[in-house]
């Protein structure tokens, strides 16, 4: 019964954000980005071999509460993260443009509307009122001394499945700070990739060197986005690039990253929006007893990848 009520959730969700889309035949046609999902602990790009997928560790720390906590000897630690490196990629017709906006510093977050590229003209929305598009995202400054900006929340969700399809782990990391942070390996494919001129370069010299209004938690608006041809990445020792495997059995999972889930922000093709890597996970004196030590930390393989997919074990 549960499970049906999330499935017609999200089935009401869905409705809702296509409800606020732009469609067809009602104004006029827009370039829309392409969101694709790279595999977890592959770094600038989804498409590598496996053997290329070595942005993630295991890491052992002392205080499970600390995001960014040292990784110890497993003899005196306490959790043990599974940390890798995730990124997401426009590999759309148009830019991924984000405005947050609030009125003043009283409330603690933005809210974000979606601007979209026009196919006539080329013409790109400049801000927060020229954004055609309402989504149910929104921006909240991170004080974290490794961050210090203001993070797009819910953009991409990390989870370990077992292979009866049940999630065991979820991320506590929700959210990124978009930008253009290196090219797709097959931009030489797409169509819309920014020039040296024109809008579409504009916004990407923009976005190459955006931070998200860094060091300013007064500011009142913040930009996001990801151009055509560009991805965006967090590396595995970020705070909170990681899962808490601590209590995890022994066994075959699926690691998934997965982004733009709940589908509020509009794309042509929502089939490549998660990927997965099997992973196994293997604890040579067990898994610890809560509140003592791990005693020895997991020995875990990455086994194959699934580009585009969100099952693979």
């Amino acid at each position: 019964m549960l499970r049906k009520l999330v499935v017609l959730a999200v089935v009401a969700l869905s409705a809702v954000v296509s409800a606020s889309a732009p469609q067809a035949g009602e104004g006029p046609d827009y370039l829309l980005p392409d969101l694709r999902q790279a595999v977890p602990g592959c770094p600038g790009g989804s498409a590598g071999p496996l053997v290329t997928c070595t942005a993630w560790d295991v890491c052992p720390v002392i205080d499970p509460d600390t995001p960014n906590g040292p990784c110890v000897d497993a003899s005196v630690a306490k959790a043990v993260r599974l940390r890798f490196t995730s990124a997401e990629e426009n590999v759309g017709d148009g830019p991924l443009l984000l405005f947050g906006r609030r009125d003043s510093t009283k409330t603690d977050t933005m809210t974000v509307r979606q601007a979209l590229r026009t196919a006539t003209d080329g013409a790109i929305p400049d801000g927060y009122p020229a954004a055609q598009r309402a989504t149910h995202a929104f921006t909240y400054y991170e004080p974290a001394p490794a961050h210090q900006h203001w993070h797009l929340m819910n953009f991409e969700h990390f989870a370990l499945v077992s292979p009866q399809g049940k999630t065991v782990v979820t991320d506590r990391k929700n959210g990124f700070c978009l930008g253009d942070r290196f090219p797709v390996a097959d931009a030489g494919r797409l169509a819309h990739v920014p020039g040296d001129t024109g809008p579409d370069a504009d916004l990407a010299e923009t976005l190459r060197e955006n931070m998200c209004r860094h060091h300013d938690p007064s500011a009142l608006d913040v930009l996001e986005g990801i151009s055509v041809g560009s991805g965006d990445d967090y590396k595995y020792t970020v705070d909170f690039q990681w899962l808490d495997i601590t209590r995890v059995p022994a066994g075959t999972y699926d690691l998934v990253n997965t982004v733009n889930a709940d589908r509020t922000l509009l794309e042509t093709d929502y089939g490549n929006n998660s990927s997965a890597v099997a992973v196994s996970i293997a604890w040579p004196r067990g898994t610890a007893k809560p509140g003592q030590p791990v005693v020895a930390a997991p020995v875990v393989r990455f086994l194959r990848s699934c580009p585009g997919q969100p099952r693979c074990a």
